[in-house]
């Protein structure tokens, strides 16, 4: 059971459990059946476990150089091999389930998975490191809506996703930009410096709640009146809490914000997807 919570670890749970999330609610949006539904939710997991597990492979050199106890690879909890063999078999499982959701949506999810995989691969390291979390974040919403009743997404909704992706980069590096600047590590948001992450990440998650608000046709609904506000203050938490070191509240935030943004494209009702 040690090994098995170590490789459970090793995967990113939170965010992958998140992102599992918003696919899965979005796809409750599009009239998906019961089957649907969790065609979707298994093969967007899947995929997330295996764009994990080979950030932690990737980086487990890097991670043991600066102590990060708290990885199982790094840590020797989980052999390096085993996690490789867990990324290969998520792939794989990701693919595959994709096909229930039809080629298309299967194309797509693979154009997803590649710009996520590139991510780990070294594109994190460059000031480019925030373009694959805006591309693969921005055609999730495609993938949920080509397997089901309706075709492409409409642009706001795609834009919405795409701003929300960029907002979960900066914030998920901000807790690791020492770390990350000791082996050689220097993404968009190292660049920039802390300070300005957090606040890039704040306004992108802000303009991601703006755009669900007025995006969906008709007139802004009270719910999204109150969900902008309402993620301002949230944000303006995490970032007063994630001023301690190794603070992860400001990605917490996010993701509670991200909640947030799902329940007001749900509660709008009027999407048409």
């Amino acid at each position: 059971m040690g090994r098995i919570g170590a490789l459970a670890r090793s995967c990113h749970p939170l965010p992958a459990l998140a992102v599992t999330f918003v696919a899965t609610a979005l796809a409750v949006t599009t009239g998906r059946s019961a089957g649907g539904l969790l065609a979707v939710a298994a093969a967007v997991l899947a995929g997330q476990l295996s764009v994990g597990w080979l950030n932690d492979v990737l980086d487990a050199d890097r991670d043991a150089s600066v102590g990060r106890k708290d990885k199982p690879v790094a840590a020797g909890a989980v052999s390096r091999g085993a996690v490789a063999i867990a990324t290969v078999v998520a792939a794989l499982s990701a693919v595959g389930l994709s096909l229930l959701s039809g080629v298309d949506a299967t194309l797509v999810h693979l154009a997803i998975l590649c710009s996520a995989w590139a991510y780990d691969f070294g594109v994190k390291a460059t000031a480019f490191s925030v373009v694959p979390y805006a591309f693969s974040f921005g055609l999730l919403p495609a993938f949920v809506t080509l397997g089901g009743p309706g075709g492409w997404p409409p642009v706001w909704l795609v834009l919405a996703a795409a701003s929300l992706g960029s907002a979960a980069h900066f914030a998920n590096v901000i807790p690791d930009l020492e770390d990350d600047a000791a082996t050689g590590v220097r993404g968009l948001p190292h660049r920039i410096g802390k300070a300005a992450s957090a606040g890039t990440a704040a306004a992108l998650a802000v303009i991601t709640g703006v755009v669900l608000a007025i995006g969906p046709p008709g007139p802004v609904t009270t719910a999204g009146l109150v969900a902008v506000p309402l993620s301002v203050v949230v944000l303006v938490i995490g970032r007063v809490r994630g001023r301690r070191p190794g603070s992860r509240a400001n990605f917490n935030a996010l993701l509670a914000v991200a909640v947030v943004d799902v329940v007001l494209l749900i509660v709008t009702g009027g999407v048409e997807l």
